[in-house]
Parts: structure tokens; C-alpha cells; sequence
């Protein structure tokens, strides 16, 4: 009877204490997915932006995107839209992984200004006394190179200097050696031109000075004081991703995805290799308002956050506010305080950074589709509503020049003669080709058509006969009419070719061997 008794008073307890925690759960509130704080102002605009945000987003196509908002130093707003893969229903969170671009120079430019603050490298030093093997076309130009300019596009380089070999699968080091083989487009310090190529000569000096490599340097000395946990460098981090978006491009109207596995940005770490989410991101726009502190910690001295921030190079002149590149940031002449931000592309995302010093305030805006110019526009809108200028839309204006620039590019491809002449035997094209960016090259006979090997990952360039001794050419998937020409001797053999795509820098003539 007493073991009766108990069993029954142990079943009543048991079933108390089991009341009391399901209570206790019932009651205790469910952590929010992110520690957003409230700002009254921001607030009031929001519902005005995010419609805006939401229709844009429609009518540029972009499957998936992300927005932060950060005021002094706490997240006012994080918030996804859109799903991660086109077709698919999985959608964007806050916490979603998006390749950054070119969002990533200046993070490279942060761990310069570290190594400024830590007595290693002075600004204005030589880089030939940092990268010794440093050499540009110019004898001069290799000698008087400073340290500053490495990240402040004044270089004379031509824009986008050798940045197919990127895609080629060429390394950091035999992207570095070809600077001294691309002959300079402008007079050094003259023009503003955007270059890559640069911003892994910066890394290579961090690296020398600190005997580790520019994602270790990353992670140490920003991902881990900045709490950035999600943040990576590498194809691997983002294929591997559970809540990672999936890279768009445009195949004509059509939106496409675009294989997971390409790595040339990888390649340009320094200059565009990071993939991040808007949580992380806010933490590193509230370390640029706060000039280089974090949560109380003075990562970076004041007097050198605001050197990589400060005007360098003037980037327009006529053509809207007036604009500086920085050191790897980008001043623009806003009102009524200034913007400092930075864009990025990839194959199929669109980023930008932006931020107002004066005011304490900043935002990211990650997409998956490239092109797309809604990331740079939301800024501006944001803008004009947070400080009460004049509505504009910044989006509309955007996408009308876009569809202009579209219709004028398609208005100046070749037209197909009406009788194009046959070319050669297609086995006299073939053969090995050379020149000192791209080193050695094949061109193979391949059924009816032509096709280019190039660099160590022996990457495809597909050509298809256009007009005598004229190809058009197929990369990704991309055709690029009339691009390729090859130019043939009074005895019949071919002496050189000519890939018009990637010769914008001058870079794209080859001689047959």
C-alpha cells in the first residue's frame, strides 16, 4: 500500500514539475533571429523604402536580395527578400551568404592601414621597397610607385588591366608578374581607371611583413574582433553553405543561374574574394562610422581609417555629384552630408556598401543577379528619404540608362555580310600562339569550328566563322560577334590573332609560333 502511495504522490510530482516547464517555456519569449535595435527615424521611413525596394527588385528581375541598416553602432534593420535560386521557394534571410565583389578592396586597404599603424609600411612609401619584384611597363613609374597608390586607381594602368586571366585560371603571382608587360593607357596619377591587379600587391606586402597569407591576416585581424562568423573566403565556404543565394545572370530577358563552382574571383581575393552576409556586413559598416573602433576596441588608429576614407583620385567630372576614389572606398558629394561607398560584381551578384560618416549611419545591399544597378540606387533613395531631399528615383533613371546602353551596344554589333566570304581551311588557324600575358595559347580545329585553349585551367573559347578570317566567340555561354580576327601573311599563313574581347587593355594579340 505505502509503495502504492508513493508511486502515485512521485506521478503527481512529476506531472507538476512537468506543468511548470511547459509554463515556463510558454513564457519565455523567443529570441529574435537578430539583435535588432529600434531607431525612430529610420522606422518612420521604412515602410516608404521597402516598398520602393520590393517594386524595383521586380521590375530589375533580381531573384534574391538583403538590406541592413546600421546606426552608430547597433543594427537598426536586417531584412531578406526574394528567394536563393530562381524556381525555387527557399528564400533570403538575413543570414544568407552572397559573394561581395569588389566590396572586399577595402578590407584589404584595412589591413594596409594596420600595417601603417604597427610602424611596418608609411604610406607614401615605395613599393619596390616592400615587393621588390614589383615592376610596372614604365622603369619610372616601377620606381616612383607609393604605397597609397596601390588601392587608389590613379595608376595609368587601362581600366580592368589583365583581368581575364583571372578567369583563365592564371594565379595571383603570374597575375602580379604581368604588370610590367601591359603598357599604360594614361599618363601615372593622371586619370582614374579601375584596376584589380593592384590590390594583390598591396596583399602581397601584408603578407611579407606578417609571414601569413591575406585570408588568415582577413580572419585574424577582421572577421574574429569584428564577430564576422560567417564571413569566408573561397569557393568551397560558399558551395558548401546551407543558407548560401545562388549567383544570376541574364541569358537575353531570361534570368539564368550560373555554375556554383567558378573561382576567378577567388583568384582576386584581395581585390574581390569575399562572400558575406548583412549581419556581417552591418557589423563592418558600424566599424567604418566609427572610425575603426569596435565595441569599444580602436582596431585601426582614427588618423589611418581616415586616410583610406579621405578623397585621392578624381573619378568624374560633369556627370552628377562630384566624385573621388579613396583608397579603395568611393567619396561621393551627396547632400547633405557625404557618402563613402563601394559596388561589387561578380558572375551573378551585385553588392554595395555605403555609408554616412557624419551622420553615424550606413547600409549593405546584397544581390544575386548580375547586372543590376538597384544595389547602388537604394542607397541613394535611402538618402534622400532619411535626410528629406526631393524624392527621385534613382532605380527608374538607372534602368532606363541600362536599357539605353543595351540598345545602343546591340545598334553597334557587326551585321553579317550579305555573302560572307569562306575562310581558310580551318586547319591552317590552328596551331600555338603566344604573347607575354597569356603565355602560350592553342588553337585546335574542333568538328566544324574553331576552339581556344587558354591558361592553367585550359579554359574554352569556342569560335564560329563570321566573315573570311573572322570569328565570332562563345565564352560562358556569352557570344561576342565578329571577336575574334586572325591576320594572314601575302604567302597564306596566319601570323597573328586578335581576341577583341579581351584586348581593351591591349593585352589580347597573340603572334602564332
Amino acid at each position: 500500500m505505502n509503495k502504492l502511495l508513493n508511486k502515485k504522490v512521485i506521478t503527481i510530482l512529476l506531472i507538476v514539475v512537468a506543468g511548470i516547464c511547459i509554463y515556463a517555456f510558454w513564457r519565455t519569449p523567443v529570441p529574435k533571429k537578430c539583435p535588432i535595435q529600434t531607431d525612430e527615424k529610420v522606422e518612420k521611413i521604412l515602410p516608404a523604402f521597402e516598398e520602393y525596394a520590393k517594386k524595383e527588385m521586380a521590375n530589375w528581375k533580381i531573384p534574391g536580395m538583403a538590406i541592413a541598416i546600421v546606426k552608430n553602432d547597433k543594427i537598426v534593420y536586417a531584412k531578406g527578400f526574394g528567394v536563393k535560386t530562381i524556381g525555387n521557394k527557399d528564400p533570403v534571410d538575413e543570414r544568407t551568404i552572397f559573394q561581395i565583389g569588389s566590396t572586399s578592396k577595402a578590407f584589404t586597404a584595412a589591413l594596409v592601414a594596420m600595417m601603417v599603424d604597427d610602424g611596418k609600411v608609411k604610406w607614401k612609401d615605395k613599393v619596390i621597397d616592400h615587393v621588390p619584384d614589383f615592376q610596372m611597363y614604365d622603369p619610372w613609374v616601377t620606381r616612383e610607385f607609393m604605397m597609397e597608390e596601390l588601392l587608389e586607381q590613379h595608376s595609368g594602368l587601362p581600366g580592368y588591366a589583365g583581368d581575364f586571366q583571372a578567369i583563365a585560371g592564371f594565379d595571383r603571382e603570374h597575375i602580379k608578374h604581368s604588370l610590367r608587360f601591359i603598357k599604360p593607357a594614361t599618363s601615372f596619377r593622371s586619370e582614374f581607371a579601375y584596376v584589380n591587379n593592384l590590390f594583390l600587391v598591396a596583399a602581397e606586402a601584408v603578407e611579407r611583413h606578417t609571414g601569413k597569407s591575406w585570408e588568415k591576416n582577413i580572419t585574424e585581424r577582421i572577421f574574429k574582433p569584428l564577430g564576422m562568423k560567417d564571413s569566408s573566403m573561397g569557393v568551397e565556404p560558399l558551395i558548401k553553405s546551407k543558407n548560401a543565394a545562388t549567383g544570376h545572370s541574364f541569358a537575353g530577358n531570361e534570368v539564368k543561374t550560373v555554375p556554383a563552382d567558378l573561382k576567378w574571383m577567388y583568384i582576386y581575393g584581395p581585390a574581390g574574394g569575399i562572400n558575406s552576409n548583412v549581419l556581417d556586413m552591418a557589423k563592418w559598416i558600424s566599424f567604418q562610422i566609427n572610425d575603426g573602433k569596435f565595441q569599444g576596441k580602436q582596431l585601426i588608429s582614427a588618423e589611418n581609417f581616415n586616410y583610406v576614407h579621405s578623397p585621392k583620385t578624381i573619378a568624374n567630372i560633369g556627370k552628377g555629384p562630384l566624385t573621388f576614389y579613396c583608397a579603395s572606398w568611393v567619396y561621393q558629394d551627396t547632400k547633405p552630408y557625404p557618402m563613402i561607398w563601394h559596388d561589387g560584381g561578380t558572375t551573378g551578384y551585385r553588392t554595395m556598401v555605403a555609408f554616412w560618416p557624419d551622420a553615424k549611419i550606413g547600409m549593405v545591399v546584397l544581390t544575386n543577379l548580375i547586372p543590376n544597378n538597384l544595389a547602388e540606387a537604394l542607397p541613394q533613395y535611402f538618402n534622400d528619404l532619411y535626410f528629406g531631399n526631393p524624392k527621385k528615383d534613382w532605380s527608374g533613371e538607372a534602368f532606363a540608362k541600362v536599357k539605353k546602353a543595351i540598345a545602343d551596344e546591340k545598334s553597334k554589333e557587326p551585321k553579317l555580310p550579305v555573302q560572307p566570304v569562306p575562310s581558310m581551311v580551318l586547319e591552317k588557324y590552328a596551331g600555338a600562339y603566344h604573347n607575354d600575358v597569356y603565355g602560350d595559347v592553342t588553337v585546335d580545329k574542333k568538328d566544324n569550328n574553331l576552339e581556344i585553349t587558354v591558361g592553367p585551367d585550359k579554359f574554352k573559347i569556342l569560335l564560329k566563322h563570321w566573315d573570311k578570317d573572322m570569328f565570332t566567340s562563345i565564352v560562358l555561354g556569352e557570344e561576342t560577334k565578329a571577336d575574334v580576327a586572325f591576320a594572314v601573311g601575302a604567302d597564306g599563313s596566319v601570323n597573328t590573332m586578335t581576341v577583341n574581347s579581351i584586348n581593351q587593355d591591349g593585352c589580347g594579340l597573340f603572334q602564332k609560333k
